[in-house]
């Protein structure tokens, strides 16, 4: 029988392509969790300006309308006929106010005809009214 002489290999481990494999799923991993961080805003050192002037919220009013249908303006009770006045002895105090409209979800009763009227009181008086609500849920 005849035997073959085959030289023997030194088994070895190549250490390059490993390095590159693991250099990538470390990439890999790096940019998913910079991706599910979500960035709304970003810190930034501002500059002070001599002509600065500080920030300050635009004033707002809230009407509300609890569960009976009972109407609010900042937390008071008004009624249907008043509203409009107090909303202009607010408007008066500052131009910039802001109008909202909030009513809450669930009721005991129909606040429809309640919301239609006001609506309609303070859109004929010519107010910008912001209507207040959550998010709908998507599906």
């Amino acid at each position: 029988m005849i035997t073959l002489r085959r030289t023997e290999h030194e088994a070895r481990i190549e250490i390059m392509p490993m390095i590159d494999v693991i250099f990538l799923l470390l990439t890999f991993f790096i940019y998913a969790m910079v991706l599910m961080i979500r960035a709304e805003l970003l810190p930034v050192q501002m500059q002070q300006f001599a002509s600065g002037e500080p920030a300050r919220p635009a004033p707002a009013v809230t009407i509300s309308i609890d569960r009976a249908g009972t109407l609010y303006v900042n937390r008071q009770p008004v009624t249907m006929e008043t509203i409009l006045d107090r909303i202009r002895e607010e408007q008066a105090r500052d131009p910039e106010t802001v109008i909202y409209l909030a009513a809450e979800e669930v009721g005991d009763t129909d606040r429809l005809p309640t919301f239609l009227a006001l609506y309609d009181r303070l859109a004929f008086a010519g107010l910008d009214i912001k209507l207040v609500g959550r998010p709908s849920e998507k599906e």
